[in-house]
């Protein structure tokens, strides 16, 4: 990947969070995709999505020089009652990443989520969560940014979580 650009979520960028969210959901591309609409008919997995653009809502994308999108990365708050998969705290937004098949390996993801952290410490947030396999090469990715195991669930996931009020920089 030797160009691209990474520049803030919108509304228009819906449809694009949704095909990312399907490509995180099925994780490691040798897995089989479930169909988006397959993906939304899962309460907690829609909620990463539904209603894009609600306050708190802050997400990023990367595009080629011809404005194909590639990736992206967007985090947004979860109550106590409707909760994420890698929730921590009503204060806490989760984050979901996701980079096109042809476009991973590169540092694309990376890139997005070095972006979104930041935007996170400028909104002000404490910290960052998600949720990943544990045995995801993306383990090694957020390690490296900071990101620590605080909880191993179900289904062989793992909660992480990036403190940006004490986390190096």
């Amino acid at each position: 990947m030797s160009s691209y650009s990474i520049r803030t979520a919108t509304l228009a960028d819906a449809p694009f969070l949704r095909e990312m969210l399907r490509e995180a959901d099925a994780g490691p591309p040798d897995r089989p995709r479930s169909s988006i609409d397959e993906v939304l008919a899962v309460p907690q997995t829609a909620r990463y999505v539904e209603d894009w653009g609600r306050a708190g809502d802050t997400g990023v994308v990367a595009k080629d020089p011809q404005g194909v999108p590639l990736g992206a990365a967007w985090y947004r708050l979860f109550s106590m009652e409707e909760p994420g998969y890698g929730f921590v705290s009503e204060l806490v937004p989760e984050l979901s990443i996701a980079v096109i098949g042809s476009a991973r390996g590169a540092g694309l993801g990376t890139a997005l989520l070095s972006e979104l952290i930041e935007e996170a410490r400028r909104e002000g947030h404490p910290a960052l969560s998600l949720s990943v396999l544990c045995d995801s090469p993306a383990v090694r990715v957020y390690e490296r940014l900071g990101f620590r195991a605080v909880e191993v669930a179900v289904a062989q996931h793992q909660t992480m979580r990036l403190d940006l009020r004490t986390e190096g920089r």
